[in-house]
């Protein structure tokens, strides 16, 4: 019974996720001519990883804008951009990566076509995690401003080199929409598309592999997660120590030990999963009416329907 329910939520989020992404990427037409919009919307960078040059994109990517920013003399940080990123993630922290992400669907997506996952050894994982920490200083904060040619302009080292939602999403959708693009093909888009395999194959065995490890995006709304009003709570009293809710998270991490992990992307497995309502969400402090549904039942009963 529990896992029918499981299974039930898991497609919901799955239905939120794929709306949300076909959202974003609600120019169509795009993908049909190669044009990229250019309207309003590009000056809103909602808190997902979504290429600022997909076809269909409506808005910007808060990583590229992020970058962007160095290619203009006399720029080297958006504080626009970064207390928009800043305002997502004190509200909600990762929550976007679970349900919103269309990247982080597509993990997801590709987690279910391998069942057999890989464990990676807490002495190798550990020190992995970091890996996404230091992109974020270096290739989208500190280098992009530093590092400029006689123009004052710098390049947008994690989108250029990295990105394997750009390359998925926009480089090469755009090279088969645009013949004129294709003679500019060289070294750099060989070792993005490979870059992008190499991380599609990783996630078939390690579930939200580019989340753990790469996403610079994460690994800041991570940071303000910590001090963010959407929490997760853990009742030792309540826990029977099942581990049912480390087993099902996508990421890794043990809920019981940190349910407020800034590697946690809100995704609510482990919430709904835990027979004895252990583990509970709340905003700001108060209780969400699921929650308060869940706190009722007694051991190994279900919620009412």
């Amino acid at each position: 019974m529990a896992k029918k329910k499981r299974n039930k939520k898991l497609k919901k989020r799955h239905l939120i996720q794929a709306v949300g992404a076909l959202a974003l990427n609600g120019q169509l037409s795009g993908f049909v001519t190669g044009n990229i919009y250019t309207g309003a919307g590009k000056q809103i960078c909602l808190p997902v990883l979504n290429c600022y040059s997909c076809p269909g994109a409506l808005t910007s990517c808060p990583i590229g804008s992020l970058q962007a920013v160095a290619n203009h003399p006399g720029f080297s940080f958006s504080y626009y951009i970064m207390g928009l990123i800043a305002l997502f993630g004190i509200v909600a922290g990762r929550f976007y990566c679970g349900w919103l992400c269309p990247f982080g669907f597509l993990q997801d997506l590709l987690a279910k076509i391998n069942k057999e996952k890989l464990q990676v050894k807490a002495k190798y994982d550990r020190p992995l995690r970091y890996l996404k920490y230091i992109i974020l200083v270096f290739l989208v904060l500190l280098l992009p401003a530093v590092l400029t040619n006689s123009y004052g302009i710098g390049s947008p080292l994690f989108c250029k080199y990295i990105c394997p939602s750009g390359t998925l999403g926009a480089g090469l959708p755009l090279l088969l929409l645009t013949p004129a693009l294709r003679p500019n093909v060289g070294v750099l888009l060989a070792w993005k598309v490979l870059l992008a395999l190499a991380v599609i194959m990783v996630c078939l065995y390690i579930t939200r592999a580019f989340c753990r490890y790469v996403c610079p995006l994460g690994a800041l709304l991570g940071l303000l997660q910590m001090a963010g009003f959407y929490r997760f709570s853990y009742d030792k009293a309540s826990c029977i120590s099942c581990q049912q809710c480390a087993k099902v998270c996508p990421m890794g991490i043990d809920p019981m030990a940190t349910p407020n992990s800034p590697e946690c992307i809100r995704c609510r497995d482990c919430l709904h999963v835990c027979p004895t309502a252990a583990l509970t969400s709340s905003l700001a402090g108060k209780a969400l009416p699921a929650e308060i549904l869940s706190a009722r039942r007694k051991p190994g009963q279900s919620d009412p329907v």
